[in-house]
């Protein structure tokens, strides 16, 4: 099956990706394939240009186009999802420090949408993919932006975010805006990635009240993606760097912003 430029691989999934690749060249993408315009999702995907979406862990968006009554949106092509690591290994327990890194990347992933008024409104293990888990472990970026939504275009009462992870003010009917993001990331850390590394009992605290910060009921006294970034259990402890870019991004970080990061003991 071709589509346009583009050969099918092999269905990913419930079939709605397709691993292809571009002919005439050895580029493999990932397409995510819509019925219907899917222009909700582009035109959030399309926000990613006012930033660097590498930087801030969110998936390349590369192009949309139509194939029949379809839309399809390529990206770029990731290793496997939070949710399908975590099953393979039975959700054994993180460590503390692999804890500590993928929470720092989904702190920055939110802190890239605020930057461009943007809620992606449906965090989940499913949703965050891990870049190269044999190159770049516990590298990650966020995916699906189906549902996300501009801030102060959210409607109050509206079926937004998992069940799981979704926050008291979309229960309840309240006004919604990018709070409602931090709060499922704080959930989903809480629920999903488990730690029991009674080693550092001291970073656990830390774990402990960053996620009490990230999970008050009340929106407005809930922290913010830049203010947790700045939380002891980031400056304190030591945020890995792995190879490649997600190596390349954290010394420049340490360049810019050097107390955000301490590597080593």
């Amino acid at each position: 099956m071709c589509m346009f430029l583009y050969k099918v691989e092999t269905f990913i999934g419930e079939g709605k990706v397709a691993k292809c690749k571009k002919l005439g060249t050895d580029q493999v993408v990932a397409i995510k394939i819509i019925w219907g315009s899917g222009q909700m999702e582009i035109n959030a995907l399309q926000g990613f240009s006012q930033i660097d979406a590498d930087d801030h862990n969110l998936v390349k968006f590369m192009e949309s186009f139509k194939y029949k009554k379809y839309t399809c949106i390529a990206f770029e092509a990731l290793d496997q999802s939070l949710l399908h690591f975590m099953e393979k290994r039975d959700f054994h327990p993180l460590t503390v420090d692999e804890i500590r890194t993928i929470t720092w990347q989904l702190i920055v992933a939110l802190k890239g949408l605020k930057s461009i008024n943007l809620v992606h409104c449906d965090i989940k293990l499913d949703n965050i993919m891990l870049v190269d888990q044999g190159s770049e472990p516990f590298r990650v970026k966020l995916i699906d932006f189906g549902l996300a939504e501009k801030i102060g275009h959210m409607r109050t009462g509206a079926p937004i975010q998992n069940i799981c992870y979704r926050a008291p003010e979309v229960i309840l009917g309240l006004p919604l805006d990018q709070r409602v993001d931090l709060w499922t990331v704080g959930r989903l850390v809480e629920d999903d990635l488990h730690c029991l590394d009674k080693t550092k009992l001291k970073e656990l605290e830390q774990l402990v009240d960053l996620l009490k910060r990230m999970l008050m009921e009340d929106p407005s006294k809930r922290i913010s993606p830049s203010e947790a970034l700045h939380h002891p259990f980031f400056t304190m402890g030591r945020v890995q760097p792995t190879a490649g870019r997600w190596r390349d991004y954290i010394f420049r970080l340490a360049r810019s912003q050097p107390e955000l990061l301490v590597f080593g003991e």
